[in-house]
């Protein structure tokens, strides 16, 4: 069952990058000679129009096929048996466009995916989403404890601390982490609230706990209130979730790059379609609303991925329009398939890795 969903959102996601790049190429006069989902051989088509749709065999990706991709297409056969005069096709042909137009249909794609993320999690703050609270609960204080002898109880809100004059904010189990570890053996008072009533307390966290305990003695976590926005504000605060999550994937996969070129084990995990059908599964078991938080989370995935300036992926080409646009020369083609050729055959490698990495820790 997480395969097929994972098959479906795929589908969902890469429909709608193309779709990007179709309705771009459209608005700016390019000929769409083809619109496919998955990559050949072909199983199915049907033209209309000039553009010919169709289904093809492997379901990991999809493409729309522009007219006067590159330069060279030109003076292909094909182009002198359809009798075309090369002053005619300029008007419809993508390397003649102007550099704005060509950039805006690369992009497209990216806009795409990112929209539909925003859509997603629009949708999801009508339904109601979990907002973290600025404050630290503990969820259980253990015995024989600082935090036992001093009187803390579960269920309590600490939101400061307080040592020899100075106030801290408590807003995460990060910050108390911190401080409690800068004042192992000395007396500090948080700030508590109980049942909506400030409570003051002191205790000293120890330096040598015992085994599976921390200096205070208590589990602590961020406490969540679930809120829903009417359909009229969730847009707003949707872009600017989905804004904050891109931000967020933007400077991760930047140190994950970082860590992979200096040959470092990346700190956060990487899965490929195996990884995420594990945590399609896991979603499912929680209803539609997480499958559709894990769909709007991969689509901004992937317009991040996309915009890389890395060769075959969109953020490859952009940046060769961005130079034939700086330097007003083309962008010599051996070069840039060659590139490309390189690029794609990096990300499958890289892809195949992943994947093979995704199966061994099924079987751990």
């Amino acid at each position: 069952m997480s395969t097929l969903v994972v098959i479906i959102i795929f589908g969902i996601l890469i429909l709608i990058h193309e779709l990007g790049h179709f309705l771009a190429a459209k608005k700016n006069g390019v000929k769409v000679e083809e619109f496919g989902l998955g990559f050949p051989p072909r199983l199915f088509g049907k033209k209309i129009g000039e553009t010919l749709y169709s289904l093809n065999l492997f379901p990991v990706g999809g493409f729309v096929k522009l007219f006067g991709e590159e330069y060279h297409e030109l003076t292909d056969k094909t182009i002198k048996d359809q009798q075309l005069a090369i002053g005619n096709l300029k008007n419809r042909a993508f390397v003649y466009k102007k550099p704005w137009q060509k950039a805006s249909i690369i992009v497209a794609g990216v806009l795409g995916n990112f929209i539909l993320g925003w859509v997603v999690i629009s949708y999801l703050f009508t339904q109601g989403v979990p907002i973290p609270l600025n404050k630290v609960l503990v969820e259980k204080v253990q015995q024989e404890s600082p935090a036992a002898s001093a009187g803390l109880q579960a269920e309590d809100m600490i939101i400061g601390l307080k040592f020899d004059g100075k106030e801290y904010k408590i807003s995460s189990p990060n910050d108390l982490t911190v401080l409690t570890q800068k004042y192992l053996d000395k007396k500090i008072v948080l700030t508590v609230e109980r049942r909506d009533k400030k409570r003051i307390i002191e205790l000293t966290p120890r330096s040598k706990p015992p085994k599976n305990q921390g200096p205070l003695g208590v589990v602590i976590t961020t406490p969540f209130t679930e809120k829903k926005y009417p359909w009229y504000r969730a847009p707003f605060f949707g872009l600017i979730e989905a804004a904050n999550i891109t931000q967020k994937i933007v400077v991760e996969l930047t140190k994950t790059l970082v860590q992979l070129v200096t040959l470092q084990k990346p700190k956060v995990e990487i899965a490929g379609p195996v990884g995420i059908a594990r945590y399609a599964g896991q979603a499912l078991k929680f209803g539609k609303n997480a499958v559709l938080e894990l769909m709007a989370l991969l689509s901004l995935n992937l317009a991040v991925i996309n915009i890389l300036p890395f060769p075959a992926l969109d953020g490859g080409r952009f940046i060769f329009v961005v130079y034939e646009w700086m330097t007003k020369r083309r962008v010599n083609q051996s070069l840039e398939r060659g590139l490309n050729l390189i690029g794609f055959i990096i990300i499958l490698s890289l892809a195949g890795i992943v994947t093979v990495n995704d199966i061994i820790k099924i079987y751990k």
